[in-house]
């Protein structure tokens, strides 16, 4: 029954990423040319409610799914891996139109076209799994 409940908030999710047009490949080159603060405002309240969110679930110690405490375990620092997963991300996402997200919005849109940008990003993901080792952590 909580699947059904995380279902229904997740298509609440896209249908709000598509009316927002933050699945939308104009409003994705217009953050990336410098020509519209719409992408940065909506990363930027992301941001925000990440950050609150998070909160939420140290203080009030929540529990996941399973009903298992929530733990967060600190990132090693480190500088080219950002740099390079960063600019392979970004990228990516210029060249497709579209981070993971909205991937899913679109094609639930019916831009059929997308499959092909979602079939990327899994042989992408398979790839990092195979080289991951090799890769600066």
């Amino acid at each position: 029954m909580k699947v059904l409940g995380y279902l229904i908030v997740g298509i609440f999710f896209g249908i709000v990423m598509f009316k927002s047009e933050a699945a939308s490949w104009f409003r994705i080159y217009e953050m990336f040319q410098f020509q519209s603060f719409h992408m940065y405002g909506i990363i930027g309240s992301a941001l925000v409610i990440g950050i609150l969110g998070i909160q939420l679930i140290k203080r009030k110690k929540l529990k996941d799914f399973n009903g298992q405490k929530i733990h967060f375990v600190p990132k090693e620092k480190g500088f080219t891996r950002y740099i390079l997963g960063g600019t392979i991300f970004g990228l990516g996402w210029a060249l497709a139109g579209a981070c993971p997200g909205p991937i899913y919005t679109l094609i639930g849109a019916g831009y059929v076209s997308v499959i092909v940008v979602f079939l990327a990003a899994i042989l992408g993901t398979f790839v990092y799994g195979l080289l991951k080792d090799k890769l600066p952590h």
